[in-house]
């Protein structure tokens, strides 16, 4: 068998780093971080006189039965430990709602449990036949695991009656997030415009909750929680459960991650990864002080962000997905709060995950469009794109607008790999007819060096870069991998069609048109380049790429691929125009005579 030449091997070299760059990708997601345990005395720090926080999500029940109505006296006195119990019990007759509504959104929360029943975006929609705003949260999932801005305490019991009782409810609205006169809610619902202010409260005369949440113009709101226990304060988070963002998009459930920023690192919890380490049903805790943290999919995020003086810890876990009778679908849930006794003060951002305006938030939230290592190339790329779609509304032409730029800017790196393939092609029969000397000899036999020799000799009569063919090739990869980033990150593109049937150039390619014709340009591309091998088994091997190329792209986002698809019709006109400025010599030239002078 011909030993592999150096020429050859910088060509399988190219195809294997794909090959692992592009399965590298699809497969690995990083490990959760292991949480240091904590000291018995640590835990009494972190919160004193409280249980470990360890309520499951579905641990929501009826409220008490011995709960009383709206302003019902108790007598006062002391409580089992001593502490003051509340004068009062404060619960609303009747279950009610009210509605917050802004042009970016529209949430609805009831009073029962104090909680989010729905969260709408007004300029983003679903998937449905008629598109309707889409909502974040999923309802099938919410009935079964729990509702966004449900409690965690460090008491189930406690915590399944505070989620379910009837809490009163002040509004506020008003042109800024202060002023305005309170206005209590009566009847069954009440809707307000934002700017507004929210509480919620309740007591049993020994629990007391409350809740505050005021709205301003933006997608940025801020949220007070706190809970006593006969006067004493004690631990609480603000959960987000129900499942969150798109569940209808490709692979939402895979997307969906909870996150934390700590020391100024952001780490992802993918939902396979989300719980502690050998029992996924409980719980655990990332301690803080951290910067912020959450829950996000492909495109949108609910993050939790400490006041100024505040400190957050994230209180996390995973739990089947109870929307299906399987119940194999797993969905993550996610807390933030304070794992010491006293109110918890934090903002939260609940929307889209925009460059623009995630980088006016403080912190900056960017690093939640997660271009990975890739991003010193990737966010050039989406500026390109947004600043050719201030010109060209469509966002698929814009991608092939900047297609034509990129491989204009390559084209001098391709003349000069076309250049180094004539030379490699006029020499390889006379490469052919060494390695046919030697092949003879075993590889550790000393007369193989003898063959490497005299074919760099013939290299460096010729001019010739082993690995000069493979610049443009090897140019072109952090491009295709920053895009890759771009085209399924950048939430300008989702929904973003471009013609007939490519409805959203985010998702994948619902009849596979552009993957198959993105392959087949590539074969058509691959015929009209030089072969810079004479052996006909790599040749059928190169004749095979394009198909490798469709095995790993036919999933990838319908953008990605018109990218790939223009960037191959570009790549056979330069071809062609090569071809005919510089065609190569006829083999006749050196059938006979393979040292033909330069």
């Amino acid at each position: 068998m011909d030993e592999l030449s150096d020429q050859k091997r910088g060509i399988v070299f190219v195809i294997c780093a794909l090959i692992i760059l592009f399965v590298w990708q699809h497969f690995y997601k990083p490990a959760a971080p292991i949480v240091p345990p904590q000291s018995a005395q640590n835990s009494s720090q972190q919160n004193p006189g409280a249980a470990a926080p360890g309520a499951t999500a579905n641990s929501q029940t009826t409220s008490s039965a011995g709960a009383t109505a709206a302003g019902a006296k108790v007598a006062s006195g002391a409580g089992a430990s001593g502490a003051p119990v509340n004068a009062t019990a404060t619960q609303a007759g009747a279950e009610q709602a009210v509605t917050v509504n802004s042009p970016l959104y529209t949430v609805e929360f009831s009073n029962r449990g104090a909680v989010v029943r729905s969260w709408k975006l007004n300029k983003y929609f679903d998937d449905q036949k008629t598109p309707q705003p889409l909502d974040l949260v999923n309802d099938a999932v919410a009935q079964q695991l729990g509702w966004p801005f449900s409690l965690v305490l460090g008491d189930a019991k406690q915590e399944a009656t505070a989620n379910s009782a009837l809490y009163e409810i002040t509004t506020t609205s008003h042109a800024g997030l202060t002023g305005g006169t309170p206005t209590p809610v009566t009847g069954a619902a009440q809707t307000v415009q934002a700017p507004a202010d929210i509480e919620f409260h309740w007591s049993d005369g020994h629990t007391d909750v409350r809740k505050k949440i005021a709205f301003g113009d933006n997608y940025e709101l801020h949220v007070t929680v706190t809970v006593t226990q006969d006067g004493a304060p004690q631990a609480s988070a603000l959960a987000w459960r129900g499942g969150f963002g798109d569940k209808e998009a490709y692979n939402g459930a895979q997307n969906l991650n909870v996150f934390y920023n700590t020391d100024g690192k952001l780490n992802l919890l993918p939902v396979k990864k989300v719980g502690t380490s050998g029992n996924q049903g409980q719980p655990a805790i990332q301690y803080g002080p951290l910067a912020f943290a959450g829950i996000e999919d492909q495109f949108f995020t609910a993050t939790f962000i400490p006041e100024a003086t505040g400190n957050i810890s994230l209180w996390h876990w995973k739990q089947d997905y109870k929307g299906t009778a399987d119940k194999s679908d797993p969905e993550s849930q996610m807390a933030a709060g304070s794992t010491n006794p006293g109110p918890i003060a934090m903002r939260a951002y609940i929307g889209p995950k925009d460059l623009g305006i995630l980088e006016k938030m403080t912190p900056s939230l960017t690093g939640l469009v997660n271009f990975g290592w890739m991003e010193p190339v990737a966010k050039p790329l989406l500026w390109v794109l947004q600043t050719v779609h201030t010109k060209v509304p469509n966002w698929g032409w814009c991608i092939i607008l900047m297609t034509l730029v990129i491989n204009i800017a390559l084209f001098p790196l391709k003349m000069r790999g076309w250049r180094s393939m004539q030379k490699m092609q006029r020499v390889g029969p006379e490469i052919k007819q060494i390695q046919e000397k030697y092949k003879k000899f075993k590889m550790n036999d000393p007369r193989k060096a003898k063959m490497n020799e005299e074919v760099m000799a013939i290299y460096s009569r010729e001019g010739i870069n082993p690995l000069g063919s493979c610049l443009p090739m090897l140019a072109q990869l952090p491009i295709w991998w920053a895009l890759w980033r771009v085209l399924n990150g950048a939430i300008e593109l989702r929904h973003a069609p471009w013609l007939g049937w490519i409805h959203d150039l985010s998702a994948m390619d619902p009849y596979y048109i552009l993957p198959i014709a993105m392959a087949a340009l590539m074969f058509v591309t691959n015929r009209m380049t030089p072969q810079t091998t004479v052996d006909p088994a790599q040749q059928r091997m190169m004749s095979f790429m394009p198909l490798m190329m469709l095995f790993f792209f036919y999933r990838l986002s319908s953008g990605l691929n018109l990218y790939m698809s223009t960037s191959s019709i570009v790549a056979i006109a330069q071809q062609y125009y090569l071809n005919k400025t510089e065609p190569l010599p006829s083999r006749s030239k050196f059938k006979n005579k393979p040292t033909d002078d330069k």
